[in-house]
């Protein structure tokens, strides 16, 4: 097979590295970033470089931050609701919908035994922590409807029910399968408003 420069190579095979992006897209887009003007090279490269300086998690929900949370110090939330995500992104997303106005607690990563994903990756001290506050009544689970997705719900719901605190989770407006990150604003503004208890 015919190798393109060493440079070339080494930009794609970290092009490579996002989601769904395979060989033929990465050179498409390999290509596309050896066009741009070298000012707009040096900006986006400058601009990946000082990501991990410039951005925090939320020592609370691990909401990606520059410096204080604006949803945990945010006054008017309803602090009786906790919103339990898989990633930093799916805050966003859910905020998108403005239908949902209580705080949120992000898990590393979802089960998967398979993986050696256990329960250690649910920041489970974190929301232990918050839970003995007594100020959560309902703790919501708008994780992926998926295997492990699944899974991490009663997991968490186990361990949140030990506290007496009631818990839901998204109707399933959203399809089995799916990621948050692939649906769109008035699914998930419906898929919240009608939850169901788990």
């Amino acid at each position: 097979m015919l190798k393109y420069p060493q440079p070339i190579e080494e930009l794609i095979r970290y092009l490579r590295k996002f989601p769904s992006v395979g060989r033929k897209t990465a050179e498409r887009f390999a290509f596309h970033l050896i066009g741009w003007a070298k000012e707009d090279a040096q900006n986006i490269a400058r601009c990946i470089e000082k990501l991990p300086q410039s951005l925090q998690l939320c020592k609370d929900c691990a909401a990606l931050i520059e410096t204080t949370c604006p949803f945990c110090t945010d006054k008017t939330r309803d602090r009786s609701q906790l919103c339990i995500v898989a990633s930093p992104r799916d805050i966003f997303l859910i905020e998108e919908s403005r239908s949902f106005k209580g705080l949120y607690h992000t898990v590393d990563k979802l089960l998967s035994p398979i993986d050696g994903i256990d329960p250690s990756y649910l920041r489970l001290e974190a929301l232990e922590r918050r839970l003995r506050q007594k100020e959560v009544k309902e703790v919501i689970f708008a994780l992926d409807t998926t295997i492990e997705g699944d899974a991490t719900a009663l997991y968490l719901k186990d361990f949140v029910e030990r506290f007496s605190i009631t818990t839901s989770r998204l109707a399933f407006g959203i399809p089995l399968g799916s990621s948050l990150e692939y649906t769109d604003e008035g699914t998930l503004a419906r898929a919240l408003s009608s939850r169901q208890p788990l």
